[in-house]
């Protein structure tokens, strides 16, 4: 039986990003294959309120890696999470660490990555878009404090649009 914690949101702390790079630095020692590792997620953007949870995209070379990587973060504590939004993303969480971690292994050229990407980067470069995001997360929060996926489900549209944006070159 899965058990459902809160969504919890808290203030954007400073200290994610050196808590980024402490764990890229982990990781590039362990896959030195990979061709990038990049912070995603709300801990990314400089002020967001987020789940206290560092989340990462490592992209390696082709799918071909995928396998060796898995065992390699299964040897370092992470717990599989299954291939995500069916395009080939394989999510892993570290629970023991603070603040947690979900790291995700996915192919160079990965759509979900180069979306995630450009949800980042727009938001970072648009203050309103980026307070609009908050608003819906904080809304959400407490629409399904106990519904984890209902509270991702439901900002999907939000992303979806501010990712087509970015893409387009708007704004």
């Amino acid at each position: 039986m899965r058990t459902h914690s809160p969504v919890e949101l808290v203030p954007h702390d400073p200290q994610w990003l050196q808590a980024f790079q402490r764990i890229r630095d982990k990781l590039l020692a362990v896959l030195p294959q990979a061709l990038a590792i990049d912070h995603i997620g709300s801990t990314s953007i400089p002020g967001m309120m987020a789940k206290p949870l560092i989340d990462i995209d490592i992209v390696l070379p082709g799918l071909g890696h995928i396998e060796n990587a898995t065992r390699v973060l299964l040897a370092e504590g992470y717990e599989p999470r299954g291939n995500r939004y069916d395009d080939d993303v394989w999510a892993f969480l570290s629970k023991g660490s603070v603040p947690a971690e979900r790291v995700y292994l996915c192919p160079a050229g990965n759509r979900t990555h180069l979306n995630r990407l450009a949800f980042r980067d727009y938001l970072i470069a648009h203050p309103l878009a980026a307070a609009d995001y908050a608003a819906l997360k904080r809304n959400l929060a407490a629409e399904f404090r106990m519904d984890g996926d209902g509270y991702t489900a439901h900002k999907r549209e939000f992303v979806e649009a501010i990712v087509a944006r970015a893409l387009a070159g708007d704004g």
